[in-house]
């Protein structure tokens, strides 16, 4: 082993999070404890993208194995570190009188341990996204990081408030207001400030206007407040929203915020607003299990067992047929769009792995989503595919995603400045005055 590398040591997590994150630490060498090997053939049955992770690490680790990966290890590529797997290790003394139980988490931390004394005069780095496991690691003076690759950097950028554009004079607004439908950003003299910008708010002393940045065109378009399926917008935001979700060049939209900001309320919307243009419209949400028990826990059949799940969609589209009477021609095209699967409120894993065409397609509490679950999923599109991914980064149930690595930012991130691709981030919730101290107070 050649000194200047580092020795990672990679926990379970890690790999079913990407399965390729072996090959991500550049020249460095890489450890997978037997005892992870051991936790993977747990999760190789299944449908959910651990499942599909695991499987499809263990067959990479198949096309590279041999003798040597037990011991002087197995070049992973050009450039890169050698893999080994390391075999378990007794308890230390310290790792004794700290940890009592032989469990997987604390098996990983004995041979990390080994491998820091073996190898003293290198750093020995243990990668976790398990919190917990970190702060254990840290406990025995063990150096820890989180898996790194994948997390957005500068994230608070990604969730400032619509931005304002001050034009130099009333003139220019008046310009604005009288146009046909569009006026390019030089008319306005604001050709600097636009060149990262979708929607915004143009002011001129006490007045204002709401503009769209149509980059293919090179042009300013005006935005007018329209209702989709009987939902109107009531804030800025919504109205933003509301026009990227029905304009047609806008094939991925992200839309986040806090709890009862409107923005599945607003996909919903748009997407019973465009039916005739899809054949189906698919309304999804990721599965969180309770706690540490599965959907198996739960008694009753699937569709018993998923139904608490699916609520909260069934909600949101109960909003829009309680605006019509039930003899109305709006409420009954819903009921028979469900009846006919026209319209599908299902969990995302019944969808994944379908082909998408001339499908709406909104996947709700996309940050549950890993990002290589995002890109899974986005590259299911065909022909006339809309995607709208919609959550809140500050509501995350999976232990091992945060604001900065789950799909959702990881998509907003990477796809920002992309003429197909939108983001909005909606900041003024709309559900209720209570509703709406409770998540800013609370």
């Amino acid at each position: 082993m050649a000194q200047e590398r580092k020795i990672f040591v990679l926990d379970t997590n890690v790999i079913l999070h990407e399965y390729m994150s072996i090959f991500n630490f550049q020249e460095n060498d890489v450890v997978i404890p037997i005892t992870v090997l051991e936790e993977l053939d747990k999760f190789k049955k299944g449908n959910d993208i651990i499942n599909f992770n695991a499987r499809s690490f263990m067959r990479e680790l198949d096309k590279i194995a041999g003798k040597e990966l037990f011991g002087e290890g197995v070049l992973l590529g050009k450039n890169k570190g050698n893999l080994f797997i390391e075999t378990g290790k007794k308890f230390s003394k310290v790792m004794k009188e700290s940890f009592s139980e032989p469990i997987a988490d604390h098996r990983i931390l004995s041979i990390a341990e080994f491998l820091h004394y073996k190898f003293h005069e290198r750093k020995v780095i243990l990668v976790s996204k398990d919190i917990n496991l970190r702060m254990k690691a840290k406990a025995i003076n063990l150096l820890t990081e989180d898996y790194e690759t994948d997390k957005v950097q500068n994230i608070e950028a990604l969730y400032e408030k619509v931005p304002e554009i001050e034009l130099e004079d009333n003139y220019s607004l008046n310009q604005f207001y009288h146009s046909k439908s569009s006026i390019e950003p030089t008319d306005l003299g604001i050709e600097d400030k636009v060149k990262n910008k979708q929607y915004m708010l143009l002011k001129s002393g006490t007045s204002s206007g709401l503009a769209y940045f149509n980059k293919a065109e090179n042009a300013i378009e005006r935005i007018e407040k329209h209702p989709a399926y009987g939902i109107k917008p009531r804030n800025i935001e919504q109205t933003f929203a509301l026009a990227a979700l029905l304009n047609p060049d806008i094939k991925l939209v992200a839309l986040t915020g806090k709890a009862g900001t409107g923005k599945t309320l607003l996909a919903l919307a748009a997407a019973l607003e465009q039916r005739r243009v899809y054949k189906q419209i698919f309304l999804a949400r990721p599965l969180v299990a309770l706690s540490d028990k599965d959907m198996g826990y739960l008694p009753g059949s699937a569709n018993e067992k998923i139904g608490p799940f699916m609520q909260p969609l069934f909600d949101n589209l109960s909003v829009i047929k309680n605006q019509y009477s039930a003899q109305s021609k709006d409420f009954i095209r819903i009921q028979s769009m469900l009846d006919d699967e026209k319209l599908l409120i299902t969990p995302l894993a019944y969808i994944r792995g379908r082909s998408l065409s001339d499908v709406f397609f909104i996947v709700d509490e996309a940050q549950n989503l890993t990002p290589h679950e995002i890109k899974t999923i986005i590259t299911r599109a065909g022909e006339n595919v809309k995607m709208v991914f919609t959550g809140d980064i500050h509501q995350i149930d999976s232990p091992y995603l945060d604001t900065q690595s789950n799909g959702l930012s990881y998509l907003s991130d990477r796809m920002r400045g992309q003429s197909i691709f939108c983001h909005l981030n909606l900041m003024k919730g709309e559900r209720s005055a209570l509703a709406e101290l409770a998540s800013d107070l609370l």
